[in-house]
């Protein structure tokens, strides 16, 4: 009994820290934050992820069911070799999904450590094994996802995002405020 209270505590602990945004002073200083995350979120579902995954929006001449990912993407990824190579199928249906749902998600500003962690990587991926021998300007958009998805694993969604509306409820409630004994 003691071992399941532990780990209720803990799991609830480790969510409300990975949801919970950090607020800056003034709501300006969050809205300019906000603004980036919320652009990079749509311009790289929008136009990067729908190109290569299929979503509600993508174009009709991709011929891309929902959630399937492009045959040349995957393909584009066994190319890079290595770990990539075993599973290519896998990593394009990952680093697809990232760019697509995690942007949805980034804009939102729901879940946005997590979806910023994802991007995180697929754009290191990204800037290592696809665009390195472009040179900088090959590799701008990329860093630019790549930063911006820093900053948000950094700060979380700040005031202007879904996970702020659901922490803000969720201290407000009764529930979240009751000792987890008293819950079970």
């Amino acid at each position: 009994m003691t071992y399941r209270i532990t780990k209720l505590i803990t799991m609830k602990t480790v969510f409300i820290k990975l949801i919970t945004p950090i607020v800056q002073i003034s709501w300006i200083s969050d809205a300019l934050f906000a603004i980036p995350r919320i652009l990079c979120g749509l311009v790289l579902t929008i136009d990067f992820g729908s190109s290569k995954f299929g979503m509600p929006w993508t174009p009709n001449d991709k011929n891309l069911s929902l959630f399937e990912v492009a045959e040349w993407f995957s393909k584009d990824i066994a190319e890079y070799g290595g770990v990539f190579a075993l599973a290519p199928i896998f990593f394009a249906w990952m680093g697809a999904a990232s760019e697509a749902i995690g942007g949805v998600f980034l804009a939102l500003g729901l879940k946005t450590r997590i979806a910023s962690f994802f991007i995180l990587c697929t754009m290191l991926v990204a800037v290592f094994f696809q665009k390195w021998d472009q040179g900088v300007w090959g590799m701008l958009p990329a860093m630019g996802f790549l930063w911006v998805s820093i900053y948000n694993l950094i700060l979380g969604s700040g005031r202007f995002g879904i996970d702020y509306l659901i922490i803000k409820k969720m201290k407000a409630s009764t529930y979240f405020n009751t000792p987890i004994k008293e819950i079970i």
